[in-house]
């Protein structure tokens, strides 16, 4: 199941151009057994990455512990299709993306032991097209 807006302002937006930048937000890492995954790098995400990366850290800790997405794809990019003429208009919404900047967490693991939660958030991390680094409290 992909991750979508249940509903958005404009049905079709401008495709994003360039990437964003290093990321301010800090987040404090309260528990005491809390793994972060951080994004080294500025890229876009799509649903299907994040749904995939997901899927992969649940299923290495047997669905124990608490995970957090803290991103969330809520920029449309529309498609026409292959063999379409041009004109007639705008293409459907193919997939969401979401915005990644440099720094910036994108999974929050905790609840669960070390020797669990950084082989978990390594095999999610290989499922993301982008260079991350796990950070332990």
């Amino acid at each position: 199941m992909t991750i979508q807006p249940k509903k958005t302002k404009y049905r079709k937006y401008f495709k994003p151009r360039g990437l964003p930048n290093i990321s301010t937000k800090v987040h404090k890492l309260t528990e005491l057994t809390c793994f972060a995954l951080i994004a080294m790098e500025s890229n876009y995400l799509n649903s299907r990455q994040i749904e995939a990366a997901r899927q992969n850290i649940r299923r290495k800790v047997k669905r124990e512990g608490k995970l957090e997405i803290l991103i969330f794809p809520d920029i449309a990019i529309s498609r026409k299709a292959s063999a379409a003429r041009m004109g007639k208009g705008k293409g459907k919404v193919d997939h969401w993306i979401a915005s990644i900047t440099a720094g910036q967490t994108v999974f929050l693991l905790y609840g669960i032991d070390a020797e669990q939660g950084i082989p978990a958030l390594h095999s999610g991390a290989n499922k993301l097209p982008l260079k991350v680094k796990i950070y332990q409290l």
